[in-house]
């Protein structure tokens, strides 16, 4: 029998803030995936999903002027507990469904899946218009939600590193896809590691797309899973008014996302998925849902 699929919703904006209060409303987008349908349309579309509920975090907002690593305490507190509920979840074989919150809900989501199974590799796509992979001596902000990447390759200060499991992945079978907007040292310490960078750019085109395709197979050899986060801000901002905390222009059209995810998951099972950094206090909501349910859809139905 086909087990169901795990959801587990994140409800956190306490990664960071920005000035222009684009992440209020991030914490709520759980519950609006739900209200709006996203399930509904999953369901319909042959997917088995078990509705664990949402982890608990409170407060799922709070101001920090800390300028190395906002409300690192509050994250490395629940991400512990996010790790506990999800490898819970999955206790059973099932796979996994993120819905976030800010990307950290990535960082406790792989290490629930690796505390459930740890004998087991796994493999990580990360879709960011943004690296994710600061660290508190590297960020211009402070904003955590711009190091999970690299909290759970292991990099980063002990409290989060530590709270995250990591490393959870090896670089080796790491991949940041669709990232343009990035930090010079953040882009100088990617550069220097074993993960893949197909770019924004570079995704678009047929050999790019080989390049992913091929970094795939070869990954496929030497792990058991993989795990997909997906900041929904790597969708291309001149494509839709997508509903995101940071849309970016000239990033990955949703078709582009859709044939990368597709790449991957034919290529290895696909043992998470995690949807992040939506906010339906701006842009088009109803397109939004529609490129979460696509993107979803074409990562756990096979």
């Amino acid at each position: 029998m086909t087990r169901p699929i795990a959801l587990v919703g994140v409800p956190t904006a306490l990664g960071g803030q920005l000035p222009d209060g684009r992440h209020d409303g991030m914490a709520e987008v759980p519950l609006e995936l739900r209200r709006r349908g996203l399930l509904e349309r999953l369901r319909e579309g042959g997917l088995e999903i078990r509705d664990d509920g949402d982890l608990t975090i409170d407060p799922p907002v709070r101001a920090d002027p800390d300028r190395w690593a906002k409300n690192r305490a509050l994250i490395s507190e629940f991400l512990p507990r996010e790790a506990a509920m999800v490898a819970a979840a999955v206790a059973g074989g099932e796979r996994l469904l993120i819905l976030g919150g800010d990307c950290c809900a990535h960082a406790g989501a792989m290490a629930g899946l690796r505390r459930a199974r740890p004998e087991r590799p796994l493999a990580i796509a990360w879709f960011d218009a943004h690296g994710d992979f600061n660290t508190p001596e590297t960020t211009p902000s402070g904003n955590t939600w711009g190091m999970p990447f690299a909290m759970l390759c292991g990099r980063g200060p002990d409290d989060l590193v530590g709270a995250s499991e990591g490393p959870t992945v090896d670089e080796r079978h790491a991949a940041l896809i669709g990232g343009q907007v990035l930090d010079e040292p953040e882009s100088r310490m990617l550069a220097a590691s074993p993960i893949a960078h197909f770019g924004a750019g570079m995704v678009r085109t047929p050999a790019g797309m080989a390049g992913l395709a091929a970094w795939a197979t070869t990954v496929a050899g030497e792990v058991d899973g993989l795990y997909i986060a997906i900041d929904h801000d790597v969708l291309d901002a001149d494509e839709a008014a997508w509903a995101v905390t940071m849309p970016e222009p000239a990033g990955v059209p949703l078709a582009t996302a859709i044939e990368a995810v597709r790449t991957l998951a034919a290529a290895m099972p696909v043992v998470g998925y995690g949807a992040t950094a939506m906010n339906f206090a701006h842009g088009d909501g109803d397109r939004t849902v529609d490129a979460a349910a696509r993107l979803a859809m074409t990562a756990l139905a096979t």
